[in-house]
């Protein structure tokens, strides 16, 4: 089997190529046996294949790597994409995030003006990719990260239909984390998760014997304090709410508080990446420093500091070893895969079209929600109603997300305008307006 990494040069490649490793240590039948990287940047696909290749050092058939000359050879005859593609680099995420904060508004790179910015800009290409897929492995399955990853997949969709499905490792960790919390299994729950990407809502967790766990975490402070979203919005807000908000939503709840820790960081979360793997890429490629080692320190310390400025604004806690521990966008990656691939079922959530999942949204329209995947790819399960509360910020966000998308392909400023205008971390179409101004649309 072949899998190929658009964005073959980004710094979380490393992860995916680790968990083909231990499938080709375990001797998984079936598995991957080829890896073709693609990337725009030469160089740093140079360091990265020197990690990987430092990281298959002593596993037996592990999969040959393979650097594409083009996208058409990398595309051609492969059974999976992965587009993990970042249109502008690091350099990009940084204006994305500046411009809205000089406007006073959140600027994170999939939440807000931030988000929208960055699909204007990466909805084109993602497209063209589609339609090179179509044309050259027209039986390949797209697995989708690309950021922002609900608009892109809505708009590869446009092209590729049920081939491309969007995934984001937020709603496995929230799934994993609560089960620990709750004493359960996180291997053995079931779960009802459904939302947009970084807007959804954990509503039930059974153990494998059926029962309801949610309730009883609910209201257990200690246990619902333990982990990572119970100290990011707090016991009596969740109790409030009656379900587990994906850690995303901290910017929709506590808006404000979010804000003024973004404004008074030091650095926005874009500056201080950019700064950190510019720092990795020119010391791997100088050679001064072992890649691979020099990878592994970056990581954790990228890990270890994601979403800083939502704990900031709740106490300023670290992130320890159960929140750390959430699966991982490469085990969600190659769990579907699998499932795909071999005609094993899985549970997955994913972002998939709707159907009749959430019957206010199109069947067309993509949604994050629970999903069996077996051979004939994924099927959204039913899941409960949606509260008037969350229905109606997801069909707001709906709409935002189809503005940006037909700005990004028509080229639209009253699309543009309108998406950017209805975010409801966007508090004034003026204010819309010069953020579109200033970032160039």
């Amino acid at each position: 089997m072949r899998l190929t990494i658009l964005g073959g040069g980004g710094f979380r490649v490393p992860l995916v190529h680790r968990s083909l490793l231990a499938e080709a240590r375990a001797g998984t039948p079936g598995r991957c046996t080829e890896l073709v990287l693609h990337d725009t940047d030469r160089d740093r696909l140079a360091v990265i294949a020197s990690v990987l290749s430092a990281q298959a050092e002593g596993v037996p058939d592990a999969p040959s790597v393979r650097i594409a000359d083009d996208l058409d050879d990398a595309l051609r005859g492969t059974d999976f994409v992965f587009s993990a593609i970042r249109v502008g680099g690091t350099a990009g995420r940084v204006r994305d995030e500046r411009i809205p904060l000089s406007e006073g508004v959140l600027g994170q790179e999939t939440v807000g003006a931030g988000g929208v910015l960055y699909a204007l800009r990466t909805v084109p290409v993602a497209v063209r990719i589609a339609e090179r897929v179509r044309a050259l492995a027209p039986g390949a399955w797209v697995i989708n990260f690309t950021n922002p990853a609900g608009m892109v997949t809505e708009a590869m969709a446009r092209v590729l239909g049920e081939r491309v499905i969007g995934i984001c490792d937020s709603p496995v960790g929230l799934v994993r984390r609560a089960a620990r919390a709750a004493g359960a299994d996180p291997d053995t729950v079931s779960y009802d998760y459904t939302g947009l990407n970084h807007l959804g809502w954990l509503r039930s967790l059974r153990d494998e014997t059926g029962h309801e766990l949610l309730p009883g975490l609910l209201a257990d402070t200690e246990a619902l304090t333990s982990f990572e979203e119970g100290k990011l919005f707090g016991a009596e807000w969740l109790r409030a709410l009656g379900e587990l908000p994906n850690e995303y939503l901290h910017y929709y709840y506590f808006r404000r508080e979010t804000l003024d820790a973004v404004r008074t960081a030091e650095s926005t979360r874009g500056e201080f990446l950019d700064q950190q793997q510019g720092d990795f890429f020119a010391r791997a490629a100088a050679g001064t420093d072992d890649a691979y080692a020099l990878w592994e320190r970056t990581r954790l310390e990228r890990e270890e500091t994601y979403m800083a400025e939502s704990r900031e604004a709740t106490g300023g806690w670290a992130r320890d070893t159960c929140d750390l521990d959430g699966g991982g966008y490469d085990q969600v990656a190659l769990a579907l895969m699998r499932a795909i691939a071999r005609g094993e079922r899985a549970r997955l959530v994913l972002n998939v079209r709707n159907g009749s999942t959430v019957p206010a949204l199109t069947p067309d329209a993509i949604v994050e929600t629970v999903c069996e995947v077996d051979g004939a790819g994924p099927r959204p399960l039913p899941v409960a109603p949606l509260g008037e509360a969350e229905l109606g910020l997801m069909l707001q966000l709906k709409a935002v997300e189809l503005g940006a998308v037909e700005a990004a392909l028509d080229g639209s400023h009253r699309a543009a305008l309108r998406a950017l205008a209805l975010h409801p971390l966007v508090d004034s179409p003026a204010v819309a307006a010069r953020i579109l101004h200033h970032a160039g649309y």
